[in-house]
């Protein structure tokens, strides 16, 4: 099992910044990749940004030059740095964490926070 908490969510003008983290507990060993996904009310659940355990790292396009994820192994900790915020990026953020199952190497199974939320006014 993989327990996530995000933090840092908030209300920010456009134009300006918010870190959000994501701290991870439980079984880590088995994690593949941890990534930020985002979802809006009335839109269906987006990719934000991955990281896998490697350190490759992946955008979605919308997050390509203003937002950098990043992780610090010692504090079992995942951040998204996120500037240059704009009104879409309004949405509640979640936490991700991709694992080997525990009775298959070949299986993953996906393990969420309960989500922060970005608000952005223009």
């Amino acid at each position: 099992q993989v327990q996530l908490v995000e933090s840092g969510g908030g209300l920010v003008q456009a134009g300006g910044s918010l870190r959000l983290s994501c701290a991870a507990s439980g079984v880590l060993s088995r994690v593949n990749s941890m990534g930020w996904y985002r979802q809006a009310p009335g839109k269906q659940r987006e990719l934000v940004a991955t990281i896998a355990s490697s350190g490759d790292t992946n955008y979605a396009v919308s997050a390509q030059g203003r937002f950098t994820i990043s992780r610090d192994n010692a504090k079992n900790t995942m951040y998204l740095q996120m500037n240059s915020l704009k009104p879409e990026d309004t949405a509640m953020y979640y936490c991700n964490a991709r694992a080997t199952a525990p009775w298959s190497t070949r299986k993953e199974i996906d393990y969420w926070g309960q989500g922060t939320q970005v608000t952005v006014s223009s």
